[in-house]
């Protein structure tokens, strides 16, 4: 069986993969977090990067922006096959497991979900056919998430500019208030909504005159999310190094 570890085991994410190892293929080898009293009712619980290295065969990452980079940065001298889910990562922390994936494989993917990566093909083909439709993302999420907008909103983002050949950064707009003009044509709005316990939902909407188009996705689970990551991981224990994709891992 393959082997994974968790860094990151006393999040909520590192939890719900816990809990779906079972009767998954994996076993779990090491749950790790750098706060001891987070795994302390955690069995293989370690406050170690070495041994979380060792005795796993994979490591899944679901942690939190700087312990991410920490990770990736250990990993550098250390190559072991990753499954990135962390979100909101910064340039610096993508230039490390761009470096990173040189010496070992690293799959990084903002969702872990199957509906997630068809919507994300979707939104490219509507994007490239509606080209002068208006396109707004919502994303709503529980009230503790730490970034906005999320990582799965900014995918979906990045899969409509790129199909309108344009540059998200500088199209992307997240937030209006006040006497700020008419929209501009080729602006791509990602707005986020905070509450209550909501796992996730994203909506992408095709706007024009007379008619629009609404692409959604609903999460009612983190085990959606939990048990995507275990299949990536188990998929990329024996890959090249090189960056993979939930896409690659799918066989989209």
């Amino acid at each position: 069986m393959i082997k994974i570890g968790i860094h990151g085991a006393g999040g909520k994410m590192g939890r719900e993969i816990i809990a779906n190892l079972a009767n998954s293929g994996a076993v779990l080898s090491a749950a790790y977090d750098k706060n001891a009293q987070n795994i302390s009712d955690l069995a293989q619980a370690t406050t170690s990067l070495k041994e979380l290295f060792d005795k796993s065969d994979v490591v899944i990452d679901f942690s939190i922006a700087a312990g991410a980079s920490d990770l990736l940065n250990y990993a550098r001298t250390n190559p072991k096959p990753l499954v990135i889910g962390t979100t909101g990562l910064d340039e610096a922390t993508q230039i490390l497991i761009k470096h990173a994936s040189a010496a070992m494989p690293i799959l990084q993917a903002t969702n872990m979900s199957l509906g997630v990566a068809v919507l994300n093909r979707l939104v490219g083909l509507a994007s490239k056919i509606l080209n002068d439709f208006d396109i707004e993302i919502v994303e709503m999420h529980h009230r503790k998430k730490i970034d906005a907008p999320s990582g799965t909103a900014l995918s979906l983002a990045q899969s409509a500019a790129q199909a309108r050949n344009l540059d998200l950064n500088k199209v992307r707009v997240s937030g209006r208030d006040g006497a700020i003009g008419a929209r501009k044509p080729d602006e791509i709005a990602v707005m986020s909504l905070r509450g209550g316990d909501i796992v996730g939902r994203h909506r992408v909407g095709f706007y024009n005159d007379g008619e629009f188009i609404e692409l959604n996705h609903t999460a009612t689970s983190r085990a959606t999310f939990a048990k995507g990551a275990i299949k990536a991981a188990i998929w990329l224990a024996n890959k090249e190094p090189g960056r993979y994709s939930i896409d690659d891992s799918l066989g989209l």
